[in-house]
């Protein structure tokens, strides 16, 4: 198609240009978070021009700033139709970033239209920054103390990104359509997808995922980490006039995790032996009587279990990608300075804090710990953070949220599962395979078994998962927790045994067990949590006899 400039302007005038709109979405949630503000021509004789056969002429003609100054105004016009929590996203013509009067345009039509900057995200592609990287660095500069988001777009199809991506203050990273949608099917597109959801994260961006077009597709992204999602699966553009109705249209979440067929396929990328530390991490957080979550350096929930949640006060999915300051407000200020310790390498073992329960109208005192968890390179990547309510010692049994981790992601997997061994006071041991033998122990659980696990403990015979039950039998080996876990698949209740230790010393403890699950739901392994109480049932006994002297005095 050729458009002459004279046409082109008369069309400007005569408002032919118009935005629409395609929904951006969270993965986690299912829900609207803004718009992408798409080009259209809406000629009267021929109807919708899509972008591709005007805006070459646009920038080679001189009319581009033209058309995003028409673009934003109108679409900034109909913005009273979203909730203020929603955003605009832009794209910007290479050619718009050398000219430096490109925030200064932006500015006139938020202001015509009366439409915070602060809730405009600017979308500049990669191969736009190599003509004139230092006139991009201003325009971005002058962009953000505006108050605009910046993110960059068609991510891995340019050149020296990972020098754009240190140069500029992006905040937002948009994976390219063509990686997105061959990922189910070619393992390269994968790799690449989550190299790229990896980087993000690692950089404290947020990742938006372009051209999702299936719900394995929008399952998968999910499960790696990807925030964001566009694409016809969540929606086609639309015009300004269909906005209301977009807005509240309901909307179907996701599922929490992927279908059997996308774990193998995902699975097959995985080395042996992260992808055993990855189903370790998800059976550590099933079986785990505590809460548990993990935060990244910005202080935001990457995951974490119900049992934390339901602490909170909120559901699991309100918690992914919000800091703590955002679901804590009130508690914040009291943690903040334990999480930056933290984050600076410092374990904090345990402290206790006071919690309201609406639920009792009363107080629950908890312990939290917060333990670093390493890199490779033995940097701090984020916190795992344990929390056990001792005011009482009943705890839920529920189901769990596994962390979405990819091949970019299995080291931070494997940090994570030291974590929260090592974070989590309570006595943890992990085995690899149905015969029970045990690959990673807490040092609380050899602090309470008085010795270092077997290297081979079968778990028909007697060992520390065989204990003796409160009346003193042998139990079978198909009843001890471990078993259960492994011939079983059960997620075993905290059970209080009589565990007698190779040096001849006896204690009390609870046992609990979970199983670990390979990619075809097969149990490869299983999970002992183990609790020392022997000084809970010593405590329960002197007040028993307390209680029976005091019986006996008021005897007449």
């Amino acid at each position: 198609m050729i458009v002459n400039r004279e046409e082109a302007i008369r069309a400007l005038n005569t408002g032919e240009f118009v935005p629409y709109f395609q929904p951006l979405v969270k993965l986690s949630t299912g829900q609207l978070s803004g718009f992408e503000i798409l080009a259209r021509w809406k000629k009267s004789k021929t109807g919708i021009v899509l972008p591709g056969q005007f805006i070459y002429a646009a920038e080679t003609n001189g009319w581009i700033g033209d058309l995003m100054r028409e673009l934003l105004r109108a679409a900034f016009k109909a913005a009273p139709a979203l909730p203020p929590s929603m955003t605009l996203s832009i794209n910007v013509s290479p050619v718009q970033l050398q000219d430096l009067t490109l925030p200064r345009q932006i500015k006139a039509a938020s202001e015509f239209a009366g439409f915070a900057l602060d809730r405009l995200v600017v979308e500049i592609t990669e191969s736009a920054l190599t003509d004139n990287l230092e006139h991009a660095m201003t325009i971005a500069q002058e962009l953000k103390q505006l108050g605009c988001r910046i993110a960059l777009d068609d991510f891995g199809t340019g050149y020296s990104s990972l020098l754009h991506l240190q140069s500029l203050p992006f905040d937002e990273l948009k994976v390219d359509r063509s990686f997105v949608s061959s990922m189910t099917e070619q393992r390269d597109s994968r790799k690449i997808v989550a190299a790229v959801v990896g980087l993000g994260q690692s950089l404290g961006l947020a990742t938006v995922a372009e051209g999702v077009e299936t719900k394995e597709q929008a399952e998968m992204l999910l499960w790696m980490g990807c925030e964001l999602g566009q694409g016809w699966l969540f929606g086609k553009p639309i015009p300004a006039e269909e906005l209301p109705d977009a807005v509240t249209s309901p909307r179907q979440r996701l599922s929490t995790g992927m279908s059997s067929q996308l774990m193998r396929v995902a699975a097959s990328n995985f080395d042996t032996v992260p992808a055993q530390r990855l189903a370790q991490l998800q059976a550590v957080y099933d079986g785990a009587p505590v809460g548990l979550a993990f935060i990244d350096r910005n202080l935001r929930y990457v995951n974490l279990n119900q049992r934390l949640a339901d602490m909170n006060g909120f559901p699991v999915e309100d918690h992914l990608g919000k800091t703590v300051a955002e679901m804590l407000p009130g508690l914040f200020p009291q943690i903040e300075p334990y999480l930056r310790r933290a984050l600076q390498g410092e374990v904090i073992p345990g402290f206790e804090i006071r919690l309201y329960d609406p639920d009792t109208n009363r107080d629950r005192t908890v312990l939290l710990s917060y333990q670093p968890a390493l890199d490779e390179a033995h940097e701090v990547i984020g916190v795992s953070v344990s929390l056990v309510d001792i005011t009482d010692r009943k705890y839920a049994d529920e189901a769990l949220v596994l962390s979405r981790h990819t091949d970019m992601e299995l080291l931070k997997t494997q940090a994570q599962l030291r974590a929260v061994v090592s974070a989590v006071p309570l006595g943890i041991i992990v085995t690899d395979a149905a015969a029970g033998a045990p690959n990673m122990a807490s040092p609380e659980a050899l602090r309470i078994l008085h010795e270092t696990p077997p290297e081979q403990s079968k778990i028909e015979n007697e060992s520390p998962w065989v204990a003796t039950s409160p009346d003193s039998k042998l139990p079978e080996a198909a009843k001890a927790p471990l078993a259960r876990a492994l011939l079983l698949g059960e997620t075993t209740n905290a059970e209080d045994v009589l565990f007698k230790r190779s040096d001849g010393t006896e204690a009390w403890v609870s046992l609990s067990g979970a199983p670990i699950r390979g990619p075809n739901d097969e149990i490869t392994g299983g999970v002992v949590v183990i609790q020392d109480i022997d000084s809970t049932k010593q405590e329960r006994e002197r007040l028993v006899n307390m209680a029976d002297a005091l019986v006996k005095e008021l005897e007449p």
